[in-house]
């Protein structure tokens, strides 16, 4: 007897969903992916996926058994997700949540562990902390994969530099976690294969850094120029850049490691960059 297709649906459909709906299809899984767009979800069968239309009726197209990967960005009222689907949570073999270390508020460059208390303190985290409440609430082994700065093609300090559009702020003191982001895949992967349930999890590299130590070794990579510092008291950034350099927190992977049996395959910053150098001609 043939063993029944696994199925994985992605509710939202960006480069994390995307990531894993790569690696588990070349495992032989069905992707399904949801996206608001009606010409995207006509599109997503050029890449093999399975597309549905994230709006009402979403519930009564989800087959039962299918594992789960939210990635829709809450609102002010939680989780867009949850609202369509949470009635058909349930039947799902395995739901994965990716939240943000956010969650945790600042640490004044402390340790956030995967036990740690959350404290949200902007708007954005609080609408994940709402997000991860109510999907623990009809699903009490949802697993909440909590990201750091995510990078990876095309959004990595390598772009940023190209582009010109990037500085070396300094803050002293400052230092945030990263991930490319087929690690978080991977991450998601692995937990899928080992069946973990319930647990807060962190897909992050294992060295967390200062800001502008990342634009420096891209700036070499590149054999460019250094962007000059600017202390962050006279930077000028807009609101939202402020509440990133408000928190700053080292965030540690080992309980995600011992769980799932994941390691990064991009262990630090500069593992990863130089990974996506190959997508630049240096000048």
């Amino acid at each position: 007897m043939n063993k029944p297709q696994n199925t994985v649906i992605c509710f939202g459909f960006g480069d994390s969903a995307r990531a894993l709906g790569k690696a588990l299809k070349a495992k032989g899984w069905r992707v399904m992916a949801t996206s608001r767009s009606q010409d995207t979800v006509d599109k997503l069968s050029a890449d093999g996926v399975e597309g549905m239309l994230f709006a009402d009726g979403l519930a009564d197209q989800i087959p039962p058994g299918a594992h789960w990967l939210i990635s829709t960005p809450p609102d002010e009222d939680g989780c867009p997700s949850f609202r369509l689907a949470g009635q058909a949570a349930k039947e799902a073999a395995w739901i994965g949540y990716l939240s943000t270390t956010g969650v945790y508020g600042d640490l004044d460059g402390g340790w956030a562990f995967e036990w740690s208390e959350r404290h949200p303190q902007n708007p954005r985290s609080e609408r994940r902390v709402i997000a991860e409440d109510q999907w623990r609430s009809v699903r009490a082994d949802t697993n909440l994969f909590r990201l750091p700065g995510i990078y990876g093609p095309g959004r990595s300090a390598l772009d940023r530099l190209k582009k010109g559009d990037t500085r070396r702020i300094v803050k002293p003191g400052q230092v945030f976690s990263r991930i490319m982001v087929s690690d978080i895949a991977g991450c998601a992967a692995a937990a899928i294969e080992r069946d973990v349930k319930g647990e807060v999890l962190h897909p992050c590299d294992d060295l967390p850094a200062p800001p502008q130590d990342v634009i420096t070794y891209a700036a070499e990579l590149l054999g460019m120029d250094l962007p000059p510092e600017t202390p962050f008291d006279e930077s000028g950034l807009s609101e939202m850049g402020k509440q990133f350099y408000a928190e700053c927190k080292r965030v540690s992977n080992a309980r995600t490691k011992s769980l799932t049996g994941w390691r990064p395959k991009y262990p630090d910053y500069r593992a990863g960059l130089r990974s996506l150098l190959n997508l630049f001609e240096k000048p």
